[in-house]
């Protein structure tokens, strides 16, 4: 049995033997914790911080009883979520964790996070209904079960010291999940065929891996000094978090086999900064770097950002979408066929038949679930050859990230910009007095307003309503995919000079769109966006160290659903900095492990449940891996 702590809000405990089991599964004790395997003690308050989560958590004892465990941010001491029960692992580096051999058994997460009537997963019995905790007298002695209700009212009552094997049943369906029978084999078939759906797809990224590895690829350069000069006009404090991505991409650029890293960060956490570095090294050592994104209005921000940034270095960028003119782009395309350019920013245009290059060395790839089949195929024979950076803003839950660990190259950035603050969110019925107060108080410190209003249809009409309740000095413009290229490209180099005040908009602004001094966001109609959407759109602000707003407006005296009205809750509850893994568990309807897995993997998540499918994950991880360690790989890469 692997060690671990258990604790849960109401049971008994020895303070004592508390501080013991922490030093044994590798804790250390410090006067205040700041990272990952920190822990201290004050009093009856006994901080934590579990290698297994984003942030710490707060112990409060009353005598000889846990009386509440909370999440808590480290710099302010500011309590945030409270939880009903935790386990404890062991620290990743220590002796004892790294003798684990993984099973289904072991948790991936800290938390089991549970409320009276809740929906869980017990790895042996399947889907039941949470009932709460009950003392039971067994050998003279009453302990503590959880009592879990299955089909047919038929009732489980689990040790607490087996709490590792229940957890709360997530998926991502808003579908109320079939409990399950005891005493059948029908949890057991629905189990077995979750695991032959993830052996494929490990098996399948492993020996994607297996046959990048077997192939020699380019081996870029150390750092040069124009390297370090370049890295040096970035005008802000790189994060722990992006130092940390970069060195994982620096070292998988200088290491012979082609590199196929995925780096996750939240809106604003500096994915850009780390592709733009990557792109740098690649053409200081002569070969070019190809930029995809999904938007070309995204394209043509990351033009001018990568351009102002050079103006300094002999490095050609030039841009590749609808906004060119067949001539340019025909000038572009003999440019990067011959090598005269070294980067090339574009969207899926950038992988049609008559884009040739002369020496391309890495290829960037911003949110790639939104290109089609047809840019996937051609991306993944890409990845055998070229290096590869894929970007995502999409949060991964720390748990999936735990358990692709050993299968995906990740790299994640979780730490915001050290000058950011927290966005005030407001959700609110819609109110012209309202709409008219924030954009004027934006505009009046300089700052400028997204307005999103996704109805072409009747934008026109919605622009004379604003222009109406607005005072006639602010400038206003309107953006939207319809529009000539040229004429949105006005508006949109107009809106990033500060030119316009208010741009009113549709959902083109949801990826990457990064302008500093907008600082107000205001989305209309907010209950029909899903929740990451939403929490994408809200990170369209805030980037820097000025208190930035994000309005969602719902409908005046129009209900809006229960589900909408929980979406509404959860952009509240979890506004904090950093809180995207939270929204990612959160909401059922996210995009994320269809993302990073492929769609066919949502039917094994909804079957066992997303804790459960991430045990299977990394338990299947370290099977294969053994068997490929025994040479078995290699057969299959030659065939």
């Amino acid at each position: 049995m692997f060690k671990s702590l258990k604790l849960y809000t109401g049971c008994q405990v020895e303070l004592d033997k508390i501080l013991v089991s922490l030093v044994e599964l590798g804790y250390k004790r410090q006067e205040n914790i700041a990272d990952e395997g920190d822990f201290s003690r004050r009093g009856e308050i006994i901080d934590i911080y579990p290698s297994t989560f984003e942030l710490p958590i707060r112990i409060s004892l009353d005598f000889d009883t846990v009386a509440s465990i909370k999440t808590f941010v480290p710099r302010s001491g500011e309590l945030l979520w409270e939880h009903r029960m935790v386990i404890v692992l062991p620290v990743r580096s220590s002796h004892s964790f790294r003798t684990v051999v993984f099973s289904e058994e072991v948790p991936v997460s800290s938390f089991v996070d549970l409320n009276i009537g809740d929906y869980v997963v017990h790895n042996k019995h399947g889907i039941g209904k949470f009932l709460g905790l009950q003392k039971i007298k067994a050998q003279n002695r009453a302990r503590d079960h959880l009592v879990i209700e299955y089909e047919r009212q038929e009732k489980l009552y689990v040790p607490v010291d087996q709490m590792n094997l229940v957890q709360k049943y997530v998926a991502f369906n808003i579908r109320r999940p079939k409990l399950n029978r005891l005493g059948t084999k029908e949890w057991l078939r629905a189990k077995e065929r979750a695991k032959k759906g993830i052996q494929k797809m490990v098996w399948d990224i492993l020996s994607l891996q297996a046959m990048r590895m077997s192939m020699e690829g380019f081996a870029f350069s150390p750092d040069s000094e124009w390297q370090k000069q370049f890295e040096a006009t970035f005008p802000y404090q790189e994060t722990p978090g992006q130092v940390k991505a970069v060195i994982d991409v620096k070292t998988d650029m200088e290491n012979p086999r082609s590199m196929d890293r995925l780096l996750c960060g939240n809106v604003g956490y500096g994915k850009t900064e780390v592709a733009m570095r990557a792109a740098f090294k690649a053409v200081m050592d002569g070969k070019q770097a190809a930029y995809l994104v999904p938007t070309t209005i995204l394209a043509e921000q990351h033009y001018h950002n990568f351009s102002s940034r050079l103006v300094d270095f002999p490095v050609k960028v030039q841009l590749l979408c609808r906004f060119r003119t067949e001539r340019e782009q025909k000038s572009i395309l003999a440019g990067v066929a011959a090598g005269a350019v070294d980067i090339v920013i574009g969207t899926h245009r950038l992988l049609s038949d008559d884009v040739v290059f002369k020496n391309l060395g890495l290829v960037i790839i911003d949110e790639e679930q939104r290109f089609g089949v047809k840019a996937k195929e051609k991306l993944k024979a890409l990845r055998l050859t070229t290096d590869v950076l894929t970007l995502t803003a999409t949060p991964i839950p720390r748990t999936l990230y735990m358990s692709l660990m050993g299968a995906k190259d990740l790299s994640v950035i979780n730490t915001p910009p050290g000058n950011r603050l927290p966005i005030k969110t407001i959700v609110v019925e819609y109110d012209e007095e309202v709409i008219r107060d924030a954009i004027v108080r934006e505009v009046n410190r300089n700052g400028q307003v997204f307005f999103l209003h996704n109805r072409i249809q009747d934008i026109e009409k919605f622009r004379e309503k604003l222009r109406n309740i607005l005072p006639p000095s602010v400038r206003l413009g309107i953006g939207h995919g319809q529009m000539l290229p040229k004429e949105l490209e006005s508006v949109m180099s107009d809106f990033f000079e500060g030119k316009m005040d208010v741009l009113l908009c549709t959902m083109i602004i949801e990826s990457g769109i990064d302008v500093p001094n907008a600082n107000t966001i205001i989305v209309d109609n907010a209950h029909t966006f899903g929740l990451s959407d939403l929490h994408q759109l809200r990170g369209r602000v805030g980037r820097f160290d000025r208190p930035a707003y994000a309005y969602f407006l719902l409908p005046r005296h129009g209900s809006i659903g229960a589900d909408a009205r929980k979406r509404m809750d959860a952009l509240q509850t979890y506004a904090y900095l950093g809180s995207g893994f939270k929204i990612a568990m959160e909401d059922l309807e996210i995009r994320g492990a269809g993302n990073l897995l492929g769609v066919q993997q949502h039917g094994f998540i909804a079957a066992v449940g997303f804790d459960l499918y991430c045990r299977l994950i990394r338990e299947t991880v370290g099977t294969l891996k053994k068997v490929m360690a025994d040479g078995t790989i290699q057969n299959i890469v030659r065939s």
